[in-house]
């Protein structure tokens, strides 16, 4: 019996008279992960903004957003589509379209390919070419490279996986200025470096639903003391790369000061959680789910002071 076949019990009857449409409309915007998306529009709006120096053509604002969520919405969709197979025997993923039943694996292809077509004739045509191109390239890096190449072969699978998830700052910037630029490179690195230290506490917590699957996330191939170790270090690389915009001239005062205040809180927090870790804590004691959390605010946070800051000068 394959992974596929394997079903958690109450999957769903998938004839048509148990597939009704308003089910079936939430099941196909959960194919798009629109909360991966959330983080990814937090990080490509404000890049806009320092790309302007001030506000941007608010159309144009609008455009970028709608075709960066059909482009990440069809990398996820292919994602689901791809990895529906161990989807069905995690806990974390038992409930998606596919292993449901509520989407069929020719719908949820099918509609994958609209969206990748879609957004990319969108953002041609109402955004930039540059843009479009760097669009369809973080959606065949997602699919293609990190997930039919490295997250079942590699423990560095988020590490260089992760580039896909950098991309909109590129986007963001090109939609503006038709080009791209150090202070996107700078943003690209700081979300390249959080990546790893974002996501393996959450792996950390669900370490045990990968390990069931045979996907090699760092946390089921080291010990916690080596993920935290790795957290740390990616961690502080990560704060030292977001303070660089302000020595090369790209913002002023204000995006540097919350930079460092949200950093040094960071290195807190994954210091602590190294601190445990080494002390050789687990269970709910390690407490890595604070630093996930905490990540997800971090950005937030200074993604806002990179759109604020140019107010400010």
């Amino acid at each position: 019996m394959t992974a596929v076949d394997s079903r958690p019990a109450g999957v769903l009857d998938t004839s048509r008279s148990h597939r009704p449409l308003g089910a079936r409309v939430k099941a196909f915007v959960a194919l798009t992960k629109p909360r991966v998306i959330e983080l990814l529009l937090m990080t490509t709006v404000p890049v806009m903004f320092l790309a302007a120096k001030g506000v941007p053509d608010l159309w144009l604002v609008l455009a970028t957003c709608v075709g960066g969520y059909l482009s990440a919405g069809g990398a996820a969709a292919f994602n689901m589509y791809y990895d529906r197979d161990i989807d069905a025997l995690m806990d974390r993923t038992s409930q998606r379209p596919l292993v449901t039943g509520m989407v069929s694996p020719r719908e949820c292809l099918v509609f994958a390919f609209a969206l990748a077509i879609g957004s990319t004739a969108w953002f041609w045509y109402l955004v930039n070419p540059l843009s479009a191109i760097l669009s369809l390239g973080a959606l065949v890096f997602y699919v293609v490279v990190y997930t039919m190449w490295l997250k079942r072969r590699t423990a560095q699978n988020i590490v260089w996986g992760g580039i896909a998830g950098c991309m909109p700052v590129f986007i963001g910037w090109s939609a503006v200025t038709n080009s791209v630029s150090w202070a996107a490179a700078i943003l690209f690195l700081v979300i390249f470096f959080w990546t790893p230290p974002h996501y393996w506490p959450l792996s950390m917590k669900v370490k045990d639903d990968y390990a069931r699957v045979g996907v090699p996330m760092m946390p089921v191939v080291a010990g916690n003391k080596a993920v935290a170790r790795q957290i740390v270090l990616y961690s502080w690389v990560m704060v030292v790369v977001s303070l660089l915009l302000w020595p090369l001239g790209y913002t002023g005062w204000f995006y540097p000061v919350v930079a460092a205040a949200l950093g040094a809180f960071w290195l807190k927090e994954a210091h602590g959680l190294q601190a445990r870790a080494k002390a050789g804590i687990t269970g709910a004691g390690l407490k890595e789910m604070r630093l996930f959390h905490w990540s997800i605010t971090y950005v937030s946070l200074l993604f806002v002071a990179v759109a604020v800051d140019p107010f400010l000068r």
